[in-house]
This record gives C-alpha cells, structure tokens and sequence, in this order.
C-alpha cells in the first residue's frame, strides 16, 4: 500500500496564496464586469439628461428673446436689451448667492 504524500507546510501556504489571488482577481472581474455594465445603463441616462438641458437653455434664449421684442415697443430696443439683461443677471446672482450659502451650511462654515 503507497502512504499518501505529505506536503510540506510552506507548500500548503503557497497553494494558499495562489488560490486567494486567483479568488481576488476573480472577484475584481466580477465587480469590474459589473460597474461597467451600469455606466452602459447610465450613458443613456446622462446622454438624455444633457439633451434636456440644452432645450431648456434654447427655451430660456428664446423666452429671453421674446422679452425683449415685447419690450421694445415699448421702450425701445437697446432699452428693451438692457432691462432683460439687467433682470437676467440680478435674477442669477440671486440663485448663485442662494446656492453659495446652502454649500456653506451644508460644509458647516458659519456666514
């Protein structure tokens, strides 16, 4: 009768090693596969998003436009100009200082 073969310690500690890198790759192709398989999905998403922001920034224009011919027979066109653009920006800097003090409560800094 043969006796089974013994294997030394420092070869079972090696088997082990091999076998844990080839579980640890296995699992980082694992996520790997996965995470792009979910920016495939995401792509369109973002693609459709940035679609709809580029017609709501037409849409802004145009209204912007039309404020301004409807203004004109009133007061002119460069007056008509400068009052839409004077509202537009005062109306920004008001959404822009509303943001900067949210980011500041949201960071903890006092204002």
């Amino acid at each position: 009768m043969a006796e089974p073969e013994t294997e030394s310690i420092g070869a079972l500690i090696g088997r082990l090693v091999e076998d844990g890198k080839g579980y640890a790759h296995a699992e980082i192709g694992y996520y790997r596969t996965l995470a792009l398989s979910k920016l495939g999905e995401a792509k369109s998403g973002i693609v459709l998003g940035l679609v709809a922001l580029v017609i709501a920034l037409c849409t802004v224009t145009a209204l912007l436009v039309g404020l301004i011919f409807s203004l004109a027979t009133l007061v002119g066109p460069g007056w008509a100009t400068l009052i839409v653009i004077l509202a537009a920006l005062a109306l920004s800097a008001l959404l822009g200082w509303m943001a900067y003090k949210r980011f500041q409560r949201m960071l903890g800094s006092k204002p």
